[in-house]
């Protein structure tokens, strides 16, 4: 018997079911300790998006905006990132369009953008799509709702367009009588009526910020466009001199022509004579519109005359309408100055002022932009107001 047990077809079977046995004894006793003491639980790994993941979380959950300015700033994005989307993967674009359309949800359309912008990160020509988009964003941000006409940003400026445009009968009628685009005029009123308008000033204080009404001058400069005397003077006599090259035709002499009836005497104007103490009037200020208007198309008769037109030239009328007569002197290349003063810190002449205000768009729904800046209409002048 000892010899079949030794014998190699009987040992050799015996050996191999033996040592199975042992080994899955051990193994079920490994199984048993592992499972005991969590040796097959499976530790993970930190993904390498972590960081980024994190920063989102960040960026929704701590710094975004949900006032009413900055949703309409994250809706141009989310509509600009979706736009760049579907040029590269029409189908999540429309997923995420459809998301959003049902939900206006900004912060969930823009995490689901960024979800797609991680899985897209080595993609360059999207990246550099969404990187110009970006940067268009960016430079939309930066808009302010300021003019770019510095000096149109002070408090002084807003009242002084509340205080215009009670004017507006009285401009209209001498633009009607004169010719004379009421924008051009309202150009020279600016060009001297912001040198005025300092809140340093005591009648700004008193008077002008308070109660919203244009400056008026009653000393050297009268009315509210600052009409020297010796140049209202030469306005009335060159409206009747035919042989003046500022003359503009006999329909027009008789413009400036006195009311014998009516004094035009107020507690300020009193101790003037008739000329002035009707350009120096509280309340109605035609008469300084009108005499303005009038020096303004003299001059431009003038240069019109000698074959130098600058009908297309608010800023060289205006510059013109401060300095005065003698300084029109018609030439090819004139140039755009006049008084200078300082608003806020900076430097501006008279007839810059007035090109800003001109090609500006302020106040344009009262004071439009006509076809043409000087007679623009058929019909002859009238006097409308006195």
């Amino acid at each position: 018997m000892r010899k079949f047990f030794q014998s190699r077809w009987i040992k050799i079977p015996y050996t191999i079911v033996l040592y199975g046995f042992a080994a899955y004894g051990a193994f079920l006793t490994l199984t048993y300790f592992a499972m005991k003491f969590s040796w097959t639980n499976d530790g993970g790994k930190v993904d390498s998006n972590n960081r980024y993941f994190q920063e989102m979380h960040d960026k929704y959950n701590q710094s975004f905006k949900i006032d009413s300015v900055s949703m309409i700033k994250h809706r141009y994005e989310v509509f600009n990132r979706i736009i760049v989307l579907n040029d590269f993967y029409p189908k999540n674009a429309e997923h995420i369009l459809g998301v959003y359309t049902k939900n206006q949800d900004e912060k969930l359309a823009l995490q689901m953008l960024d979800a797609v912008d991680l899985r897209l990160k080595n993609n360059r020509s999207y990246q550099h799509a969404i990187k110009n988009m970006l940067i268009k964003h960016e430079r939309s941000n930066k808009k302010t709702g300021l003019s770019v006409f510095n000096w149109m940003n002070i408090s002084e400026w807003q009242d002084f367009k509340i205080a215009v445009a009670k004017d507006k009968p009285y401009i209209d009628s001498v633009a009607k009588v004169t010719g004379v685009e009421a924008r051009l005029i309202v150009a020279c009123l600016v060009g001297e009526q912001i040198r005025l308008f300092n809140s340093n000033r005591e009648s700004y204080k008193r008077y002008i910020g308070p109660l919203k009404v244009l400056a008026l001058e009653a000393n050297l400069s009268y009315g509210v466009t600052g009409i020297k005397e010796k140049t209202a003077v030469n306005i009335e006599n060159y409206l009747k001199d035919s042989t003046s090259v500022y003359y503009l035709g006999k329909e027009y002499a008789h413009l400036l022509d006195y009311d014998s009836t009516n004094q035009y005497i107020n507690p300020t104007n009193d101790t003037l004579d008739l000329r002035l103490r009707r350009l120096v009037q509280f309340k109605n200020h035609y008469y300084s519109y009108l005499y303005a208007a009038v020096y303004v198309k003299q001059i431009r008769q003038q240069w019109l005359k000698a074959g130098f037109p600058i009908d297309d030239r608010p800023e060289i009328l205006a510059s013109l309408f401060n300095l005065g007569y003698y300084k029109s002197k018609p030439k090819k290349n004139p140039a755009v100055g006049g008084a200078t003063y300082d608003i806020k810190g900076t430097e501006y002449t008279f007839g810059a002022v007035a090109y800003e205000f001109y090609y500006s768009g302020e106040l344009a729904d009262i004071f439009p932009y006509e076809k043409k800046r000087f007679d623009w209409q058929e019909s002859p002048p009238i006097v409308l107001m006195d």
